[in-house]
């Protein structure tokens, strides 16, 4: 579960906070371990690409390196969805290649926070081809998050044959899921293979429902429902 509003980030032990909620936030805020979201999705939504350099983000993660536990800030990918790619007119291999771009560029910044990597493709063999691209840049034992899954949350089985074809290829790396929700958290199998994740489906499910959408309350139901069920249990750490 990420999070709207970092001032909700005291009620929990790990969050998820998207750069584009801190770039014009003038204070701190109280947070335990977190992870700093690239805004990777809506930006290329909306601009069909990056329309600040990887040195303004950069910037950004140096100036909230200090505030709270900062895990990791994910790279600056490009999805692999059809409709992603209508967007910006190129295909797959293009996605891939730049996003190990701005991954390489935000890594040379040396912002001393570790710079997640992100897998992209759409079929199995497409992220298994990611894997071998990025070569030495994934280091034993990687943390790595993987694209572009977030949208087949209604397939659990696509999401499950993506992770199965990484730690195939490479059992060693840590992956993490952006975006999954309770239909692909259910498969133990699919939460034997992350490492951890992170979603903002509670969020949705109450805007749905009538419900404030942004109310941190919300996203502690669902991490309580997703940590407790017995149909969740396995090998997963929630990332909220």
């Amino acid at each position: 579960m990420g999070l709207h509003r970092p001032s909700a980030a005291q009620h929990f032990d790990r969050v998820c906070i998207s750069i584009a909620q801190l770039r014009d936030r003038k204070s701190s805020f109280a947070v335990k371990d977190w992870i700093m979201d690239s805004q990777a999705f809506s930006t290329i939504l909306k601009y069909g690409g990056y329309p600040y350099p990887t040195a303004e983000y950069a910037a950004q993660i140096v100036r909230w390196k200090s505030n709270g536990n900062l895990l990791a800030a994910v790279s600056q990918d490009y999805m692999c969805e059809p409709a992603m790619l209508a967007i910006t007119g190129l295909s797959v291999a293009d996605h891939q290649r730049l996003t190990i771009q701005r991954f390489d560029e935000l890594a040379q910044a040396q912002t001393g926070v570790y710079i997640m990597p992100v897998l992209q493709g759409y079929t199995p063999d497409e992220y298994v081809c990611h894997v071998r691209q990025y070569g030495e840049r994934l280091a034993a034992g990687a943390w790595v998050g993987v694209g572009s899954v977030c949208k087949r949350n209604a397939s659990p089985a696509q999401i499950f044959d993506v992770l199965v074809a990484i730690k195939t290829e490479r059992p060693d790396l840590k992956l993490h899921g952006f975006g999954i929700k309770r239909t692909a958290l259910a498969w133990g199998t699919i939460r034997a293979l992350l490492y951890s994740a992170d979603s903002m489906a509670w969020s949705f499910a109450a805007r749905k429902q009538g419900r404030n959408a942004n109310d941190w309350r919300e996203a502690k139901s669902f991490e309580t429902d997703v940590n407790t069920r017995s149909a969740y249990q396995g090998h997963f750490i929630e990332t909220v």
